[in-house]
């Protein structure tokens, strides 16, 4: 089955260039359209959307507003935020609120496509020169693990595995594991800390410094 993708983008020229670039993948259609984060909720309300590429800056509403509520609302959903803007804050919020991936405008048409296999096998994506930035500002951020919270060794490998953007397959291939057991120790640790999803774990073990 092809992944059902959501174009949110205010220009519609941007939209038909991206719209083109995707569907060159057999994988990948573009089932629906947005020029508005407002749009963009009352769609996936409607409609089945796998993954949503979404601007950050539009009128109405902005991607990390509708990524908030979406994620929220359908945290199956993943969400690639795209932008012209060269701004880690921006980055920053997108990942604190559960994208799946922080690209340039200005990336290659193959590096789109494939932020959008990363995302849908559970990866984590960004730009090489917005990378540069957040995870610095990351770093500087580290804590130790809370006082309470209380992993099994293979909880924390896990744990540091996910927090250098490694996908349940390439986890489960690497600890010698099945698919569902990694999801099975990921959802449980998620548990553990009070987090949402997997992109909130990876942010998560780069802080906490879990090595």
């Amino acid at each position: 089955m092809k992944w059902r993708v959501l174009l949110v983008e205010d220009q519609r020229i941007v939209r038909q260039g991206l719209k083109m670039i995707l569907e060159q993948d057999e994988q990948i259609i573009v089932t629906e359209e947005a020029t508005n984060g407002k749009d963009a909720i009352d769609i996936v309300r409607k409609k089945v959307i796998d993954l949503i590429m979404m601007d950050i800056r539009m009128p109405v509403m902005n991607g990390i507003e509708a990524t908030r509520t979406i994620r929220k609302e359908f945290p199956d959903i993943k969400i690639l935020m795209l932008t012209t803007f060269n701004d880690e804050a921006y980055a920053y919020e997108a990942l604190k609120e559960g994208a799946s991936a922080f690209l340039l405008k200005t990336a290659a048409p193959e590096k789109l496509i494939e932020a959008v296999y990363s995302a849908m096998k559970g990866g984590l994506t960004l730009h090489d020169e917005v990378a540069a930035k957040v995870l610095p500002r990351l770093l500087e951020r580290r804590e130790k693990p809370s006082i309470g919270v209380k992993f099994t060794e293979r909880e924390l490998l896990i744990t540091k595995l996910v927090g250098e953007g490694k996908t349940n397959k390439e986890i489960a291939d690497e600890l010698y594991l099945s698919v569902g057991t990694v999801k099975n120790y990921i959802t449980t640790v998620l548990q553990k800390v009070g987090l949402r999803d997997r992109t909130q774990l990876a942010i998560y073990a780069v802080k906490h410094e879990i090595s």
